[in-house]
């Protein structure tokens, strides 16, 4: 399963190629860092890695290709004996949130699966029926993929292909100093069963571009002590928020709201202009699903950022 972890600080020396350090010494972003250094994105790529979603060019000039892959894996994103419709829409629905996050509007999924020999054809069958449920959700179409089999743990890959119009496009990286941070629903409390239900919100994500000019917006996957951080980075900001106003789930604290992770909530900056009417069109159009401001971007140099107990980091979860 996939809990909070502390991350237990980056190395800062760039890692050579003889340095024997391991994937669990350096965590997730770093290791991306190093393995993407080298990579240089073509004239038609618009956002490339290190997003939610990589964003390119398309004939037509409007619009931008939104692509995303991800996985979920057994015994880090569900525990062995899950039920298989509800491993089969998270695997559907994980990348869908970062579509959500980009406010793209997916098309096209393609579904590697990775299991043991001795998989059951029912097992199979059931957890393709959630892929199904969840695909249907948003009007995506399940075009291809590729098994394997393994020794090793179940694993399924689920990639998206859609499109965003070039004035919605949003990434993490467009914060200004001085906006509101807001995030939509609920923290804390998914690892008890809502990482295996929720829903996307592409739906209030498209609203938002529609209607308000969004800076910054990522979706909270890791815990808001991780992914709060890589937005302030990526905007080359810094951040201030009240953890008395987030919005918790039944049974949560603020420590589980920021460490626990797979809320799959929209994080998202606008300018302070455009609170009150934002706060007001929200109500009016999403009554059953709160929207709180938990902070804002500060200029980087103004104070240090605060101390949050750390979300998951991939290759440095407890062991």
């Amino acid at each position: 399963m996939k809990v909070g972890a502390s991350a237990t600080g980056p190395h800062t020396a760039r890692i050579g190629p003889k340095t024997k350090i391991r994937c669990r010494d350096v965590g997730e972003d770093e290791l991306l860092g190093e393995v993407l250094r080298r990579l240089v994105p073509g004239k038609a790529v618009a956002i490339g890695p290190g997003d939610d979603c990589a964003v390119v060019e398309m004939q037509d000039h409007g619009k931008l290709l939104a692509l995303k892959t991800d996985c979920v894996v057994e015994g880090v994103h569900f525990f062995r004996g899950t039920n298989a419709l509800d491993v089969g829409w998270k695997a559907m629905m994980r990348p869908l949130s970062d579509f959500a996050a980009t406010s793209a509007v997916p098309q096209f999924a393609l579904i590697t699966l990775i299991v043991p020999e001795k998989t059951e054809v029912t097992w199979m069958k059931e957890l393709y029926r959630g892929l199904r449920r969840a695909a249907n959700r948003f009007e995506v179409s399940i075009v291809g993929g590729e098994t394997s089999s393994t020794p090793g743990p179940i694993a399924i890959s689920t990639s998206v292909v859609g499109f965003v119009e070039r004035s919605r496009a949003v990434s993490r990286r467009g914060g200004k100093a001085g906006d509101d941070l807001f995030v939509t629903g609920r923290l804390g409390g998914a690892l008890s069963q809502k990482h295996l239900e929720f829903v996307p919100r592409i739906v209030e994500s498209r609203w938002l571009t529609d209607n308000f000019s969004i800076h910054a917006m990522m979706d909270l996957s890791d815990g808001l002590g991780t992914d709060l951080p890589r937005l302030a980075r990526a905007s080359k900001l810094g951040f201030k928020i009240d953890t008395e106003k987030l919005p918790l789930s039944r049974g949560a604290n603020s420590d589980a709201a920021i460490s626990e992770g797979e809320d799959y909530e929209l994080l998202f900056a606008i300018s302070p202009r455009e609170r009150d009417r934002l706060e007001h069109a929200w109500r009016k159009k999403f009554p059953k699903l709160p929207l709180t401001r938990i902070g804002r971007l500060n200029p980087k140099s103004e104070i240090r950022n605060p101390k949050l107990p750390g979300g998951y980091v991939h290759f440095q979860q407890p062991r």
